[in-house]
């Protein structure tokens, strides 16, 4: 299958290593992986600060970017929620609107389109961990990916999947939140990262950037001797299959 990778913000800047990862997993599966250079931002943030006319300005160019598309792969349940949920909202023109229902109808989150597209719940490969899951609040709630990356976890051979308590609590990042109520999100933070210590894991994993970059940060203040190492998903399974 030809795949056109949904960068992300978050990946682009901050977490290559997690772009990269995605683009070697899906060529092992045996997908066409192609990059379109034309895309930029999903034009979240404008649409939660409720700027439709930035948002929009964003969607736009996710639209021409991904036209040509057989199938749009994204890291992130936060930017794939938001053009299979939102996008189509965004405009009043039919023909965009049309597109935008287009877009929205193949475009998939890495764990999602690894399970459900390819249906490939298990890939062969090995990481020994003890490994806890963080799941984001818009691949879980949003997009209703609950067991799609536990599936492919559990399938790891060495892989020790341990519960983390409470694991549906928001992280408190929520993109602009965290920068509009910084208390309650600090508060959140504490209250995940102490579970995730807990755990006794030394390695947490999650499907969006935006929750380990607020739970590593965190954590990395604390400076414990207990702290996991935070890895996205796609770098799990990048180096279960290479090891």
């Amino acid at each position: 299958m030809k795949v056109a990778l949904f960068i992300t913000c978050l990946a682009d800047q901050v977490f290559p290593d997690v772009a990269k990862a995605t683009v070697r997993v899906l060529r092992h599966l045996g997908c066409e992986v192609s990059v379109p250079m034309a895309q930029t931002c999903c034009g979240q943030p404008a649409y939660n600060a409720g700027f439709a006319r930035e948002a929009r300005a964003g969607a736009r160019t996710l639209l021409s970017a991904f036209e040509e598309a057989e199938a749009v792969v994204g890291p992130s349940g936060s930017c794939v929620g938001m053009v299979r949920k939102h996008f189509a909202e965004l405009f009043v023109d039919a023909n965009e609107r049309a597109r935008a229902s287009k877009l929205a109808q193949k475009t998939f989150e890495l764990s999602e389109f690894i399970v459900q597209s390819l249906g490939r719940p298990t890939i062969e490969g090995r990481f020994e961990h003890r490994v806890t899951f963080h799941p984001s609040c818009h691949a879980s709630r949003l997009l209703g990916l609950r067991e799609e990356p536990l599936q492919l976890l559990r399938g790891l051979q060495g892989l020790e999947l341990v519960p983390l308590p409470r694991a549906e609590d928001c992280c408190g990042f929520g993109g602009l939140f965290a920068c509009k109520m910084p208390e309650i999100s600090g508060a959140m933070v504490e209250e995940k990262s102490a579970q995730v210590v807990n755990t006794g894991a030394d390695v947490l994993v999650s499907t969006d950037a935006g929750c380990l970059m607020n739970i590593a940060g965190h954590l990395r203040r604390q400076s414990t001797s207990k702290t996991p190492r935070i890895l996205h998903l796609a770098e799990v399974l990048d180096l279960a299959i290479r090891s």
